[in-house]
């Protein structure tokens, strides 16, 4: 958290911080979207530790299950302009963070969150 802190007192531009704790991707993302704006997000990007492949085998759940009860190892995303993406990228990096950009966002149209890709689960 202190590394967000920091990007924030930096100024690069951070609008919205989703913590993606019980509730996953699906519910968690759009509680910090307005109702014009959708989440697109590539699941290719996010890195999946492996005991989410175990739960999901283990628990016989399917990936959409899986993302909309656990983070799958994105512990928080934040919504940013894309010119200032890389920016926050490199900050908490240098913090020793691990940080992708894993998404975007669009008008919306139809559902808050939508995916392309898949988990590696």
């Amino acid at each position: 958290m202190k590394p967000l802190l920091a990007a924030l007192k930096a100024g690069i531009g951070i609008k919205a911080l989703a913590h993606i704790t019980g509730g996953g991707f699906i519910d968690n993302i759009p509680r910090v979207l307005p109702d014009h704006l959708a989440a697109h997000v590539d699941l290719n990007a996010v890195t999946v530790p492996k005991v989410f492949g175990w739960l999901s085998h283990v628990g016989g759940m399917s990936e959409r299950e899986m993302l909309r009860t656990f983070n799958c190892g994105v512990g928080m995303l934040v919504a940013v302009a894309p010119d200032d993406a890389q920016k926050l990228v490199d900050h908490l990096a240098a913090s020793g963070e691990t940080a992708a950009v894993v998404g975007k966002l669009t008008a919306r149209t139809g559902e808050p969150v939508t995916f392309d890709g898949k988990l590696a689960l």
